[in-house]
């Protein structure tokens, strides 16, 4: 079994994309996937599953699009893959709700940051598969768009360290279940 944490893009945001997160568990459990756990209403599951990357998010937004009646983007990533991102953050003295992550779900393009725009006092720095945003004065007042990010999904570095977390918790199970 391997470990993975499924991030929904544009799930239950500005009152957009309502899923509740009971019904998310239920999905994934009817997928087959096993100790799945959901962190806080905005789209984080981790959980194991005897499939690739691919095939759970194939999976994942097949029954999305059912449920939703339009396509929900889900960028999965295994336990290592997630493992890396708090370390290679470049903004560790920051706060970590003023430090996002976006989540690629593939290689990032070189060029990502030279097409941003509506940059007022924003850090971005490029990543393997995914795009690091120091907002010194917000998320929630910023108007920076990075086109190579559009389908892409955000978590500020709290969340990611939570999923991290929650990933390491699974380790536990697979330890606990090996041993029985």
């Amino acid at each position: 079994m391997t470990g993975y944490a499924a991030l929904l893009r544009a799930v239950n945001v500005g009152g957009t994309g309502k899923l509740p997160m009971v019904e998310l568990r239920r999905m994934c459990t009817e997928l087959g996937f096993r100790d799945v756990r959901t962190y806080i209403a905005s789209g984080n599951v981790v959980l194991t599953a005897d499939a690739d990357t691919a095939d759970v998010r194939h999976a994942l937004e097949s029954r999305l699009a059912e449920y939703a009646g339009r396509p929900v983007g889900v960028v999965v990533l295994t336990r290592d893959q997630m493992r890396r991102v708090l370390p290679a953050n470049p903004f560790p003295e920051a706060p970590g709700n003023r430090t996002a992550v976006i989540f690629l779900g593939e290689p990032a393009p070189e060029d990502a940051l030279e097409h941003a725009r509506n940059i007022a006092d924003e850090q971005m720095v490029l990543g393997e598969q995914e795009i690091y945003v120091l907002y010194p004065s917000g998320m929630g007042t910023s108007r920076l768009r990075i086109p190579a990010a559009e389908n892409g999904t955000a978590r500020n570095i709290n969340t990611v360290a939570k999923l991290v977390g929650m990933l390491d918790e699974l380790d536990g199970l697979d330890a606990t279940s090996a041993a029985d």
